[in-house]
C-alpha cells in the first residue's frame, strides 16, 4: 500500500461515515480485512507514521484549544482523529496548527477530536486475518517528548497569542 492508496482509504471511510470515528475506525477494519495481510501491516505503518510526525507541541496546542484542554490520551486520540480527517486536514495541520480554524468545518468538541478506534483499526484487522499480533513495524522509535518549542499548555494567554484563529473561532465564543 502506498501512501496515495492509504490515504484513499481514510477518505473512503470517513465520507461512509459521515465523519463519526467510531463508525470509520469499524469501516476501517471492514475494508481492512478484505485486505492481504502485508497490506495492513504497510497501512499501519503509514498510520504510525504519521501519528508520531504528529507529536509536536504546536499541535498539542491547538488540541487544547479545540479540546478546552488535552491530556496526554487527549491529545493521543487527537492525532488519530486528525490522520482519520484525511490529508489535507493532516497535512495543513502539521504545517500550521492554526490553520485547523479553517480546515475544520463544523468542529464540536463534544463529538469530535477523537480518534482513539482509528489508532486501533489495523490491528484488530490484522488480528482478526491471522490470529497474531501485528508485527514490528520498522519504524524509528516515537519521539520521547513533542516536537518543537515546550509551553504552558494551561496557560490561556499564551494559547489566545500561539493560535489567534483558533482561539477566535472556537475558545471566544
Amino acid at each position: 500500500m502506498d501512501e496515495t492508496e492509504f490515504w484513499e482509504l481514510i477518505d473512503a471511510t470517513r465520507e461512509a461515515a459521515e465523519g463519526d470515528a467510531e463508525d470509520q475506525a469499524d469501516l476501517l477494519v471492514e475494508r481492512l480485512m478484505q485486505l492481504d495481510p502485508d497490506v495492513v501491516v504497510d497501512f499501519a505503518r503509514h498510520f504510525e507514521a504519521r501519528y508520531n510526525r504528529s507529536y509536536l507541541w504546536d499541535l498539542w496546542g491547538a488540541a487544547s484549544v479545540l479540546l478546552n484542554g488535552a491530556s496526554d490520551d487527549a491529545f493521543d486520540y487527537f492525532r488519530c482523529w486528525l490522520i482519520g480527517q484525511g490529508r489535507e486536514v493532516f497535512e495543513g495541520g502539521i504545517h500550521d496548527p492554526d490553520h485547523l480554524a479553517e480546515l475544520l468545518e463544523g468542529f464540536d468538541d463534544e463529538v469530535d477530536g477523537d480518534g482513539e478506534d482509528l489508532g486501533y483499526a489495523a490491528d484488530e484487522a490484522y488480528e482478526q486475518l491471522t490470529g497474531a499480533e501485528t508485527p514490528d513495524l520498522g519504524l524509528p522509535a516515537p519521539p520521547r517528548e513533542p516536537l518543537g518549542t515546550p509551553f504552558d499548555l494551561e496557560d490561556e494567554s499564551a494559547l489566545a497569542e500561539r493560535f489567534p484563529r483558533l482561539w477566535s473561532r472556537f475558545r471566544e465564543q
